[in-house]
């Protein structure tokens, strides 16, 4: 069998579980995957959309570098993904591998050893400490502040959480109990930004002024938008929100919001009637300010819902999924809409 070897860069859980799918491990030199692209540009391989959004702006300026996505645009939250021939044929070809973590990329799990040897991972999640998964009001021991849940859940926070291995926790999605989304909070959004930047500039020495310093820049911008998420619980005189799904916890955490209830708990099914019964009574009994729908999912329950409890609703945007071709700016721009309509309904009138 033909050694597979990689180069692995802010160690975690999930991609070291990717590590034990190779049948040889071993380290190359941070110049072998400039040297493997010398023949035209790095080729940078996102797992999923947001980090693809977040990585063009770390590359933005570099013209030897191109940076693809892997799996569909309009995939959304990848939980039961399966890699196609034309994924596998990206993943062949791709020098660098930018992973989101937290449990999120194990669809690749099997399909890492068709990679091309040489190729660097990236976690990009490295370093942070996951919301647990479902997190809100109705947990009974919900933790708003994203902080002792890999206490809670018997994992080790240097792995995330996660060890993937998690199965009988009685989650859908197999996390390992951890919220993989933290994509959804600007401010995390910035970690994994610089995680991003610091990996591609081991993997491309040549290029890492550039990439650090575009990283440096969207850092800021990702920054402003989390001082004003920030600003949000401190004014609201009500601070409950329900969610459809759990893709907006960091973005509630961020801006100080406290979830009362996730409505759809298996992203691949509606809720059923008794679970939608089972929303209604919580929302009746802690009268949040809004019911949050997702563009990645249905809103005729988020819809059902406020009809009956008299709750307004509004659609916030996870950035999970979203256009083919996107502009450059396509985050910012979705995250200011998100808190301009969080604004609306958070803010004292």
């Amino acid at each position: 069998m033909k050694k597979k070897i990689f180069m692995l860069f802010r160690f975690s859980a999930a991609a070291i579980m990717m590590a034990a799918c190779f049948a040889s491990v071993g380290l190359v030199l941070p110049q072998a995957a400039s040297a493997a692209a010398g023949q035209g540009k790095l080729r940078i391989l996102a797992t999923t959309y947001p980090v693809y959004l977040l990585a063009r702006n770390v590359v933005q300026s570099n013209p030897g570098a191109q940076v693809d996505l892997l799996i569909p645009a309009q995939t959304g939250c990848p939980h039961d993904y399966a890699l196609t021939p034309k994924d596998m044929q990206k993943l062949a070809q791709a020098d660098v591998l930018l992973l989101n973590g937290l449990g999120l990329d194990d669809f690749m799990l099997k399909a890492l050893p068709n990679a091309k040897p040489g190729l660097v991972v990236v976690d990009s999640s490295a370093g942070i400490t996951p919301l647990k998964e479902g997190n809100a009001h109705e947990d009974g021991d919900a933790d708003h502040d994203g902080h002792d849940h890999a206490a809670r859940h018997g994992h080790e926070e240097s792995a995330h959480g996660h060890d993937g291995h998690d199965h009988e926790n009685g989650h859908h999605h197999d996390h390992g109990g951890v919220n993989p989304h933290a994509f959804a909070s600007p401010r995390l959004a910035a970690v994994m930004v610089k995680n991003m930047a610091q990996g591609l500039a081991k993997a491309d020495p040549q290029n890492a002024a550039s990439y650090e310093s575009n990283a440096s820049a969207y850092e800021k911008v990702l920054s402003g938008l989390s001082e004003r998420l920030a600003t949000l619980g401190a004014k609201a005189p009500n601070k409950g929100i329900a969610l459809m799904h759990d893709a907006l916890s960091y973005m509630a955490r961020d801006g100080g919001l406290e979830v009362v209830a996730v409505i759809q708990e298996d992203e691949e099914a509606q809720p059923s009637a008794g679970r939608l019964i089972t929303v209604a009574k919580i929302l009746r009994e802690h009268k949040p300010a809004l019911i949050a729908s997702e563009p990645q999912y249905s809103d005729k329950a988020v819809q059902t819902l406020a009809r009956e409890v008299g709750i307004p609703a509004a659609q916030l945007d996870s950035l999970a999924s979203g256009p083919t071709s996107p502009s450059l700016d396509h985050y910012e721009k979705t995250m200011n809409n998100n808190i301009n309509i969080l604004e609306k309904y958070f803010e004292p009138r």
